[in-house]
């Protein structure tokens, strides 16, 4: 068959490794075992324990068997690393699941003064595409399901035999040259996660939207937005970082799915709801976001009211939000002075104007009626800020256009309308959008757009 006359001319390394951990920057290798193969046979075969220099963990010992006591006369890997380099030079680097022990095997030839790229073929992936529509590829299963002996499970002598058998018989399944493709250098597929079908990548398009991973639950592990879809997503797959983080990212992505948008604000707004929603166990970056001060009113049991500078919590509903308490402090500070407030009813936090303020004596009082309506007026001014506009942009195709509608200062919803409808009153709008929960994050991020494109801006009234 032309595939394996392709396949025989290229060596293979197949490799399988024991660690201490899951990541190649906090872990070291246990033990390490190469086969060298031709596409058809066997030429050479080594494995060594390995002294990984720290302590192995239970959990560790109880999957593999190898605990300190066995490793303790083993070599460390500086003094193997010169023989690890020699068999995997000018071979294709092949392992189950091979972004996991390649990324083990490169950094530990990096800490030796090795600096070592290959070409890799994982046989998960490569299982996937010849043999498609198993219950599981793990290395155990498959063994079962295909009859390959498999002794010495979590060892990495009898892993890497097991490996080596399936990567023989899925050369003699392999009638489409799958495998003389994956090998290419070219090859994105050999990029990809190594439980995510190569399909949900492809159907991807290179169109502004936003991309949901999934893990093998089918539950959302992460959002994304984007300008061009399948760029953004396979920016993900690209690079060697060893963080335990993006290594157990990569793992737990079995799927994607998409929704394509019009505009990288109507992108990065449905991000931020989905998010907010959906709560994803890997997105960090816009948990952070949430505003932390707020201006507060309450009324004292002497009937006094006050304007306060606080923490936010849930329980608690505030007259205005803000990143910081310096932008928090600044807004009271010129509402006091703005509307002639007696600075004893303005809380500030303690190291700021309340230090000033705390031992003021409460003799000579304002009239409490005038008093309050100052509060009320300066609470109206804030409120009368607020303003309600649409942003009308382009849409998903020619004949229809984006909508983002706000409402007294507030984000209302998004949307799309066809391009012949007209609007005569701005609370139309409100009709063709889907409400969504807003945050101080997504109106910062409309109105930083209507203040850069006002163009784009229609309908803005004051209430």
């Amino acid at each position: 068959m032309n595939t394996k006359m392709k396949m025989k001319k290229q060596e293979y390394a197949i490799v399988d490794i024991e660690t201490t951990g899951g990541n190649a920057s906090g872990s070291r290798i246990t033990e390490i075992a190469i086969i060298i193969h031709d596409g058809k046979d066997i030429l050479a075969r080594w494995e060594t324990l390995v002294n990984p220099q720290k302590d192995i963990p239970p959990a560790i010992f109880a999957l593999t068997g190898i605990d300190n006591e066995m490793v303790k006369n083993a070599p460390i890997f500086d003094e193997i690393s010169e023989k690890v380099l020699e068999m995997l030079t000018n071979r294709i680097f092949v392992a189950h699941n091979v972004n996991f022990d390649y990324s083990f095997v490169r950094h530990e030839l990096e800490k030796s003064g090795f600096k070592w790229t290959a070409r890799k073929l994982c046989t998960v992936r490569a299982a996937r595409k010849i043999r498609p529509g198993l219950s599981s590829y793990s290395l155990g299963k498959l063994c079962r399901t295909l009859d390959i002996p498999l002794k010495n499970q979590h060892r990495a002598g009898g892993d890497a035999d097991a490996t080596a058998k399936l990567f023989a018989r899925l050369i003699e399944w392999d009638s489409s040259e799958v495998l003389a493709k994956m090998v290419k250098n070219t090859a994105q597929d050999q990029r990809l996660p190594p439980n995510l079908p190569p399909e949900d990548f492809e159907k991807l398009p290179e169109k502004p939207g936003v991309y949901y991973f999934y893990n093998q639950l089918k539950k959302v592990i992460y959002v994304g937005k984007a300008v061009n879809l399948k760029k953004r997503v396979a920016s993900h797959f690209s690079g060697h970082k060893i963080s335990p983080q993006r290594q157990n990212f990569l793992r737990d992505i079995y799927s994607i799915s998409y929704e394509i948008c019009a505009t990288e604000l109507m992108a990065l707004l449905l991000e931020c709801v989905e998010i907010k929603k959906l709560w994803p166990v890997y997105n960090t970056a816009l948990k952070r976001f949430e505003p932390k001060y707020g201006l507060f009113e309450y009324e004292a049991r002497s009937g006094y009211r006050y304007l306060a500078v606080g923490k936010v919590n849930k329980s608690q509903v505030c007259i205005e939000v803000f990143n910081s308490e310096y932008e928090a402090i600044n807004v009271l500070r010129s509402l006091m002075l703005k509307f002639a407030i007696d600075c004893r009813f303005c809380k500030f936090p303690i190291h700021e104007e309340g230090r000033t303020f705390a031992n003021k004596p409460l003799s000579g009082l304002p009239e409490m009626m005038l008093h309050n309506e100052q509060i009320e007026n300066a609470i109206a001014f804030l409120v009368e800020k607020r303003v309600s506009f649409a942003i009308i942009d382009k849409g998903r195709s020619p004949d229809e256009r984006s909508c983002i509608w706000v409402e007294n200062g507030h984000f209302y919803g998004m949307g799309y309308i066809t391009s012949d409808i007209g609007f005569t009153d701005p609370s139309e709008i409100r009709d063709f959008v889907t409400p969504y929960p807003g945050n101080h994050y997504i109106i910062q991020l409309v109105l930083n757009y209507a203040e850069k494109y006002p163009s784009k801006v229609l309908f803005r009234k004051n209430y």
